[in-house]
């Protein structure tokens, strides 16, 4: 079967042959990655490498890739939003996947092992602050995955519609497509172990009014966030709001990747309760995932 070729308009790559947002080379990715949102805490998960081969940077996209323990890892910032991790995601896959020389797929596909670590808010009496969570399945308010072929493969439609039923989005033009996407399920088991809470998690598309917050602007739904603390699908409840981890989890599953989400709860909503000094103690959960990865 021909190969397809990537056009220039399509797949761009810088004139030192780094791709085009993230400015990496194919070279300086390893297989294991951990995502962070803040740049600035790409030097601190790298302060725990044991040595480091290469840096680089282009606006909120900062890798540092080294290794720990024998590990070659890549630790890199995505911003913050799905949007951002469209683009991350896409790179990381063609920096692992394409010839660039030839721009084409390469013969073998190679699986990258991708977590990322974030904060979050949590929205059950069970994920108090400082609580270490992991996304077990994400849904997405972002509507990201609903522009990819193979949606409805890899998404969990019971679940999805269990969901806009209770929330009364049936017909409703107004409110996002949620989508329902597992992570995979060896990474997850290899990460949370048993000292983290598995977890369903919303990716807003806002800090804001799509999370439920009121400042001048007033909610199109004031009960939202009372809807979405007693859902129930089964055996699950929605423990916590971010804004990344459905377009990781379905963007990786989409392109053979292996990725999770672990958060540490810095806000819990239905206690309406925030720690400010939250990046004292991240620290430990960036220990764990390096241990684990």
């Amino acid at each position: 079967m021909e190969k397809k070729h990537f056009a220039p308009s399509e797949l761009i790559i810088n004139e030192d042959g780094s791709v085009f947002h993230l400015h990496v080379k194919p070279e300086q990715l390893a297989d294991k990655i951990i995502l962070v949102g803040d740049p600035g805490r790409v030097k601190t998960v790298a302060s725990y490498f044991d040595t480091q081969e290469c840096e680089v940077s282009n606006r909120e996209f900062r890798t540092i890739t080294g290794t720990y323990q024998g590990k070659r890892i890549s630790v890199l910032s995505t911003g913050i939003g799905c949007d951002n991790i469209d683009i991350v995601m896409n790179e990381l896959d063609v920096l692992a996947n394409v010839d660039f020389q030839k721009r084409q797929e390469k013969e073998e596909h190679r699986t990258l092992e991708i977590v990322r670590i974030g904060t979050c808010g949590g929205l059950q009496p069970h994920t108090p602050i400082g609580t270490f969570l992991c996304s077990q399945k994400s849904i997405g308010f972002d509507g990201l995955l609903n522009f990819y072929a193979g949606r409805d493969e890899v998404c969990d439609l019971a679940f999805e519609m269990s969901f806009i039923r209770h929330m009364g989005w049936m017909g409703n033009q107004c409110q996002p497509y949620p989508y329902v996407i597992d992570c995979d399920k060896e990474l997850m088991e290899r990460i949370a172990q048993d000292d983290m809470v598995k977890g369903v998690t919303i990716s807003a598309g806002g800090f804001y009014g799509p999370q439920g917050r009121v400042l001048r602007l007033p909610l199109a739904d004031p009960q939202q966030n009372e809807k979405i603390e007693s859902f129930r699908h089964g055996n699950h409840c929605i423990t916590n709001y971010e804004m990344e981890s459905s377009a990781l989890a379905g963007l990786a599953k989409l392109l053979g990747h292996k990725a999770t989400t672990v958060c540490m709860v810095i806000a819990n909503r239905y206690a309406k309760e925030m720690n400010t000094a939250y990046k004292y103690t991240i620290e430990t959960l960036i220990q764990k995932v390096l241990d684990r990865i």
